[in-house]
């Protein structure tokens, strides 16, 4: 069983909001306004906001696809984690960056939902903390498969909120919330 997360501490963590990402991720325009909804109300709650990049051979790290969109910059004092797989804590230094802020909640909002956002979901309840997806503020891109058969971006996000409603871990707790409902700095 994982340890769990001491305290009500959250954080805000953006995943993967990068120009080459939601380029390609369904609603990308409503979805950026919803997070930069997110951000604004986790700042003036001072809820910590921290942003996840990905880089891979496909984004290369530093590339224009690879920056943030326009619409969401982080603050001087925001770290900026850099990733190479779809979880957010695989070989990165987000566990400590929590650790050192006291971070037992976190609140999850970014692309692409069934990779990124999944994997992170589910590696941060794994390893002990009470974890709130924005229903509202991820997305992902429509998925063709080899057979020429499509999975709607709109039923992966629709899934994954369903799914991170009733998923179950001892000890912790999950939830979906909209990006403007959600009660920043509530314990």
């Amino acid at each position: 069983m994982a340890s769990i997360r001491a305290g009500s501490q959250q954080a805000l963590l953006v995943v993967d909001v990068q120009v080459g990402v939601m380029a390609e991720c369904w609603d990308a325009a409503r979805v950026i306004a919803q997070i930069a909804t997110a951000v604004a109300r986790a700042r003036a709650a001072g809820v910590p906001v921290i942003w996840v990049a990905h880089a891979d051979a496909e984004l290369s790290q530093g590339s224009p696809a690879w920056q943030l969109v326009p619409e969401l910059k982080p603050l001087a004092h925001e770290r900026l984690i850099d990733k190479h797989f779809h979880s957010s804590f695989e070989q990165t230094e987000l566990e400590q960056v929590l650790a050192e802020a006291g971070i037992a909640h976190i609140v999850l909002a970014g692309a692409a939902s069934g990779w990124c956002i999944r994997a992170t979901a589910y590696a941060a309840l794994e390893r002990g903390y009470d974890l709130t997806l924005l229903e509202d503020a991820h997305s992902t891109a429509n998925l063709v498969l080899d057979d020429g058969s499509r999975i709607d971006a709109a039923q992966v996000m629709r899934e994954l909120n369903i799914a991170l409603h009733w998923l179950s871990y001892p000890g912790r707790r999950n939830a979906v919330a909209g990006a403007a409902e959600f009660a920043f700095g509530a314990a």
